[in-house]
């Protein structure tokens, strides 16, 4: 929400400063974004004079002027058309930083002649969008005095609105609760009622079935005719181009600035476009809609649109339709207002992808007491500023009452927030934000305003009083700390903080997502259920729960490729979501590798990312959950968005763990990644909480001093034996001598026979009482092997 100080003032007598204002506000809960003053970027810049305007010797378009500054004068080239003798101009002179740009202005060259300065117009000083001609100034402007001292600059505000205070998308309603605070007089807004001379020829209605009602409970409208739609008068183009709107004839410039003012939208319709009477209705499967965007809209039986006797003429509080809109030939109009239902309007404009001023105000809710008075303060600023005669209103249903009537407890303020405040002004805090107090009754009954549909009870009372009156005023009291401090985390969250220190240490970063994601993406995932859809995303294309947390990070990894970082490694821990029920979210530790293994070094060749480094991953993340590592066996299966032969799962007993692998090649290109690509996923509340132990002093570490010994065994196997039915046979025959078993080579071809395969083992043996002999040794050498044997019926290689 955008707004000028000069605008503020308009409904605030305050005195207070720019930044006074911009801390109050924040303080209020309406955090200002940026306070941006643009005499702070015209350093430098003077009033100059032109004295002569010659044409350029070398060059048609461009004059040469002579320029006072009112310590001598300098040569400038110049190619506006409307640079002139006579004229007073913005004028930088060499030194200066040109807005726009950024760039220091120096003195140069054009077509052969030396220009020592530079003549500004609005664009190029960061005043407006207006780069037609240079600025002229008033011809009382002093020559050389500071630019900044002779323009009418207005500080701008840019404050963020939380979705609850929809009054606040207006300036009006920014005023208000300043002047609540203390920071300032709400002004009154008088509205004079417009009387109409003759009675409309346009008729309005409500024309919806049964149920749909609530689309569009009030329609009020009026015709006015004999009016001109010339240009605006300069102060209403000043404050619109000021927030970044384009002023463009004063029929519509009057529309977007009640929207501004008073956060109610509004439209008008050139009476010559319109067929037959006006209705509110519900739109029709194949009608369409050509807007005042550009673009052309499908509408549908869930759309509210107001319609004439033959088409629609609008998408009701969204856009107007191209073909009714007013244009500079308009001489008579049909001014609309009325309210409409936010979530019909929301959902309309996420389907469509139409954004306007217009939706984002009516989907958030607007005063439904304000329609008619927003009628007759339209109607009176068209025939001030248009000239022209009304019509008598028309209107069709009747204004809802959304004011609700609350019970407040004065005491409930220091209790719930810590904080005295006096009886007087907790009723002066309420009734300066619109709330009718009854403060003689026991408890006070409260009326709230119809313009705050978001206070619904006591506690929010409780709330706008602590909030006029300063969050900062609260005072800080420590907390009473006990003698023995308990922990507070459970073991499951202690497992997830351990997870992401294991993770973190194998050199992958982590990230944060969205829980939800495409429909289309969830698809690929096994997601996309119907009980998975969001009634209300936050955005149209993150419409569905995640199934997985893999989608996100390969999206993520896309998005990092595609800015050059193509090697990456990402996990995430949070919840999935494989149905609508409590019992449907799974708590999960995912990760995902791309691209190289590591950077490339010349001691060795770089190599791609594959399914082991993602087993490797799973396992270790296994580990650092505290989870029986060791205990868990490898399936060759896994589920379909990784690649069938290149991908697995870990289980314990029945049990699956994690799966882990290469993601599908189809994946990587329905989500416009590049591969390679590997991940894993871990469900964290697959593995058993660790034991508690009884607690007892921790011993120093204990190493043998004795040497490890380490000997190779190279089996005979079928192919399809797991190399990890290996590992855990040669690791059980002597679980105290033995401390390490891997695996340094595997060969297939003729040597060993078809389909058979030779596997090597390395096993390390760590004694630790005394030094083993030549006798001790093999016959840990005979029970490896008999343990290997009698787990895969191979036998010892030659």
């Amino acid at each position: 929400m955008k707004f000028t100080l000069s605008w503020l003032k308009r409904h605030l007598d305050t005195q207070a400063t720019p930044e006074q204002i911009a801390h109050r506000l924040t303080m209020l809960g309406l955090e200002v974004e940026s306070l941006k003053d643009p005499a702070a970027g015209l350093t430098g810049f003077i009033v100059g004079h032109v004295l002569e305007a010659a044409p350029h010797p070398n060059a048609d378009r461009l004059r040469l002027c002579k320029v006072a500054t009112g310590q001598g004068s300098l040569e400038v080239v110049c190619g506006a058309p409307n640079a002139r003798a006579g004229l007073k101009v913005a004028l930088a002179i060499p030194g200066v930083v040109i807005p726009s740009t950024g760039e220091v202005l120096k003195a140069g060259s054009v077509r052969g002649v030396m220009s020592q300065g530079m003549m500004c117009s609005s664009r190029e000083l960061l005043l407006g969008d207006d780069h037609a001609g240079i600025i002229e100034l008033p011809a009382s402007a002093p020559v050389g005095a500071p630019l900044a001292s002779v323009l009418q600059l207005d500080p701008l505000f840019d404050v963020a609105i939380t979705p609850n205070r929809a009054d606040c998308l207006g300036v009006r309603g920014i005023a208000r609760d300043l002047a609540a605070a203390g920071v300032g007089r709400l002004k009154p807004l008088v509205i004079e009622p417009v009387k109409g001379s003759f009675k409309s020829p346009i008729g309005v209605s409500l024309d919806f079935p049964a149920g749909a009602e609530s689309a569009c409970p009030l329609f009020v409208g009026r015709t006015i005719r004999g009016v001109r739609n010339g240009e605006s008068p300069q102060w209403l183009k000043d404050w619109l181009t000021g927030i970044g709107l384009r002023p463009i004839s004063a029929l519509v410039d009057i529309t977007n600035y009640i929207t501004m003012d008073c956060a109610r939208p509004l439209h008008v319709f050139d009476l010559r476009r319109v067929s037959g009477n006006i209705r509110a209705r519900l739109g029709r499967s194949g009608e369409t809609l050509a807007a005042l965007n550009g673009k052309t809209y499908e509408l549908d039986e869930t759309m509210t649109v107001i319609a004439d006797d033959a088409r629609p003429l609008a998408l009701a509080g969204v856009i107007g339709g191209e073909a009714s809109g007013v244009g500079a030939d308009t001489t008579d109009l049909f001014l609309e207002v009325a309210l409409f239902d936010p979530q019909r309007i929301a959902a309309t404009g996420r389907n469509l992808a139409a954004e306007s001023d217009a939706r984002y105000r009516f989907e958030r809710g607007v005063d439904p007491a304000f329609v008619l008075p927003a009628a007759e303060l339209a109607s009176r600023m068209i025939i001030e500023l248009c000239g022209g005669e009304a019509s008598q209103i028309v209107q069709a249903g009747t204004v809802p009452d959304q004011r609700t009537r609350l019970t407040f407890h004065p005491g409930r303020v220091a209790r719930i927030g810590g904080i005295e405040v006096a009886e007087p002004k907790m009723c002066q805090i309420l009734e300066g934000l619109g709330c009718e107090v009854d403060s003689a009754a026991a408890p006070w009954a409260v009326t709230t305003p119809s313009w705050r549909a978001d206070l619904t009870a006591e506690h929010d009372l409780v709330e706008e009083v602590i909030r006029v009156y300063g969050y900062d005023e609260i005072p800080t009291l420590s907390m009473p700390r006990p003698d023995v401090v308990r922990p507070v985390l459970t073991s499951s969250q202690r497992r997830s903080s351990w997870v992401r220190r294991g993770l973190a240490s194998r050199g992958m970063v982590e990230t944060v997502t969205w829980s939800f994601l495409p429909s289309a993406r969830a698809a690929l995932f096994g997601g996309g259920k119907p009980e998975l859809v969001l009634s209300n995303p936050i955005s149209s294309d993150l419409d569905a729960m995640r199934p997985s947390l893999l989608p996100n990070l390969l999206v993520a990894a896309g998005h990092n490729a595609d800015r050059g970082l193509r090697d990456v490694a990402l996990f995430e821990l949070g919840p999935q979501f494989d149905g609508d029920r409590p019992e449907d979210q799974t708590a999960v530790a995912a990760g995902l590798r791309a691209g190289r293994h590591a950077e490339r070094h010349w001691g060795e060749p770089a190599r791609a990312v594959d399914l082991f480094d993602a087993k490797a991953d799973a396992l270790a993340a296994v580990a650092a959950a505290g989870g029986p590592a060791d205990s868990l066996v490898v399936y060759a299966e896994s589920a379909p968005w990784y690649h069938p032969g290149r991908s697995g799962c870990l289980k314990l007993g029945s049990k699956l763990v994690a799966r882990f692998g290469e993601i599908h090649p189809a994946v990587l290109t329905a989500l416009d990644v590049k591969g390679p690509a590997v991940g894993f996923e871990l469900f964290l509340d697959a593995l058993p909480l660790p034991r508690a132990k009884a607690t007892k002093a921790k011993t120093l570490l204990k190493l043998s001093p004795f040497q490890p010994i380490e000997r190779d065994f190279a089996f005979v196997l079928d192919r399809d034996i797991p190399a990890e039915t290996v590992v855990k046979a040669a690791r059980g025959a002597d679980k105290i001598l033995i401390s390490e078993v891997a695996v340094f080579d595997r060969y297939e071809g003729p040597h060993v026979g078809e389909g058979k395969k030779s596997l090597a083992i390395q096993v390390t043996l760590q004694p630790v009482d005394r030094t083993p002999t030549d006798a001790d040794i093999e016959a840990v050498a005979a029970k490896v092997v008999a343990a290997v044997v009698k787990a895969t019926g191979g036998a010892l290689r030659a």
